[in-house]
């Protein structure tokens, strides 16, 4: 096992924390940026995961390991995912964002056992801080602030935990997700349902100034019959125009939970997107569809959603975190602590 007084990843993250300038690692061997760009030049296929300098960043041993075992189908995917997902969930997302451009064949290899599995935490690391996040200008949120204007437009996310420049993780991510868009639309017509809501989610974090994501995901949602990936079209539409604004997308949300032909986690779904999009009061039409549709049964189903899933907490589905965080600010988040008694 590595000593972390000599891990060059620590030593990295150390000269930040003491003061370095992040701009002495841009463009080499420790800017996630510049190595994620480096295999995405090279070959799509045959990436030798030994050829990556995965010790310079934090948990980068993990990572590989992770995407090591993914890449040969074995059996314990669910720890390998687990791990992936794991170092975004803990604010440690650097070595997850080098892990993308291994992940991208495997998500669209239509015989690959796992691929659903992999495209539900590969773009993971291209959302910042949003593992519990429920409100309004929070949830679908790719920037932690869009009024600033940083001037490579990831400078204001500050830094992981470990001291990593968490801006440069989102942006590798996001550049590697950006650069393969087109080998993921066409997964929104896969015969599995987990792969189309998959792919909805990996989409949602592309760069779409050219509207490309947003129209795929609206055509999908026409011809698509299963509500469960319908509500995820609903969102991944809803997460790229929080990226990209586009009025006619809000003014689509706000039809589709206004529908009363449109199924329940449908309308929800809808709801909760609009209510992204816009700092409008939330009407009363919407308090009585979410009062009558979010029934307990139906919030935990919608936890299979990889955004309701980030969203949950606490022992709380995701969309009642939603409801609570986005219409009713004043209620306290329940405890999980088993020494916590009410009154």
């Amino acid at each position: 096992m590595r000593d972390w007084r000599t891990d060059p990843a620590f030593a990295m993250c150390r000269a930040l924390v003491d003061g370095a300038d992040p701009a002495s690692f841009a463009g080499g061997a420790f800017d996630v940026r510049a190595v994620v760009a480096g295999i995405m030049s090279g070959a799509r296929s045959g990436l030798l995961l030994d050829a990556v300098p995965w010790g310079n960043f934090p948990h980068g041993g993990e990572a590989r390991k992770a995407v090591h075992l993914l890449r040969i189908g074995g059996s314990p995917a669910r720890w390998a995912t687990d791990v992936l997902s794991g170092l975004c969930a803990n604010d440690s997302r650097a070595a997850a964002a080098l892990a993308v451009p291994f992940l991208i064949p495997i998500a669209t290899d239509a015989h690959h056992p796992h691929r659903a599995a992999v495209l539900a935490v590969l773009s993971g690391p291209a959302r910042a801080r949003h593992f519990g996040v429920v409100s309004r200008d929070g949830l679908l949120l790719h920037r932690t602030d869009p009024r600033r204007h940083a001037s490579d437009g990831y400078d204001d996310y500050g830094v992981e935990v470990t001291g990593y420049p968490a801006g440069w993780s989102v942006a590798a991510a996001r550049a590697a997700i950006t650069a393969e868009a087109a080998v993921f639309l066409p997964l929104l017509n896969d015969s599995d349902p987990a792969v189309r809501i998959g792919a909805a989610y990996a989409l949602a974090t592309a760069a779409d100034l050219d509207h490309t994501v947003r129209t795929a995901l609206v055509a999908r949602f026409a011809a698509e019959h299963d509500a469960m990936v319908r509500a995820a079209l609903l969102l991944a539409a809803a997460e790229t125009t929080r990226a990209h604004a586009h009025p006619p997308t809000v003014r689509w949300l706000r039809e589709r939970w206004q529908d009363r032909t449109q199924a329940p986690e449908v309308r929800l779904a809808a709801a909760v997107g609009w209510l992204c999009l816009t700092d409008e009061p939330a009407p009363e039409d919407l308090h009585q569809t979410i009062d009558t549709l979010a029934t307990d049964e139906r919030a935990h189903a919608l936890d299979a959603l990889p955004w309701m899933n980030a969203a949950a907490g606490s022992g709380e589905p995701g969309l009642r975190r939603c409801i609570r965080g986005m219409l009713h600010c004043e209620e306290p988040e329940p405890s999980d602590d088993p020494w916590v008694f009410s009154p």
